[in-house]
């Protein structure tokens, strides 16, 4: 993957803690590229929410191959993360929780690793953490994928339909507040739609991203 400046911000405000790791600057367009943009359209998170959660091929610490597509039928909190990241390793205890919680359920936590140096940085911080769902080495293809990431950790509640719920840039979102989201998506009927507009199921980037 390519290297990246990366700065991490954290705000406090009452009880919610939001925070996140953002890529500053980037490099200048040629006109050539930006018409290219414009035709592939990529993807947009901020506009995500009920759309089709994008496709994938990326390896676990086995090295088997894991696509979205595997996933369908089954509520999915997918984790972009990286271990140097400090707010990624504030949620991971939580989406431990929630894997044994609600596994049986219909419900799974896969987490996408951005780390450069991969599983030589992965393995170690897993087994130090004792991360308990399966854990797949992003690049930059999944990257561009899903519109750029420009933050970590970030992360999307998936339904069992395979479309996007909600979308949260940062840590914007309490334990509690996640747990509701995601047994709300596992009690929502299968046959239809599962995207439910209410505080928790939306683009959340920060306090007044709500």
């Amino acid at each position: 993957m390519s290297k990246k400046i990366l700065a991490c911000g954290i705000t406090v405000p009452l009880l919610l803690v939001v925070s996140g790791c953002g890529v500053i600057g980037g490099g200048v367009k040629t006109e050539a590229k930006s018409k290219q943009v414009q035709k592939a359209q990529p993807f947009d998170l901020k506009a995500a929410v009920g759309k089709p959660t994008p496709a994938f091929s990326l390896k676990d610490a086995d090295g088997q191959v894991v696509r979205p597509a595997d996933y369908k039928g089954k509520v999915v909190l997918l984790d972009f993360w990286a271990t140097w990241c400090g707010p990624c390793k504030l949620e991971i205890p939580w989406f431990m929780e929630f894997e044994r919680q609600f596994k049986d359920q219909g419900f799974a936590v896969v987490g996408v690793s951005m780390d450069e140096d991969g599983w030589a940085a992965i393995k170690p911080y897993a087994q130090n953490m004792k991360m308990n769902y399966r854990i797949l080495l992003g690049n930059d293809d999944v990257s561009t994928a899903y519109g750029g990431l420009d933050a970590l950790p970030t992360t999307l509640l998936i339904d069992r339909q395979g479309r996007i719920a909600s979308v949260h840039e940062g840590v914007t979102m309490g334990k509690e507040d996640f747990k509701n989201a995601i047994v709300e998506l596992l009690h929502a009927p299968r046959a239809s739609a599962s995207v439910v507009p209410n505080r928790a199921l939306a683009w959340l980037s920060g306090p007044n991203g709500r």
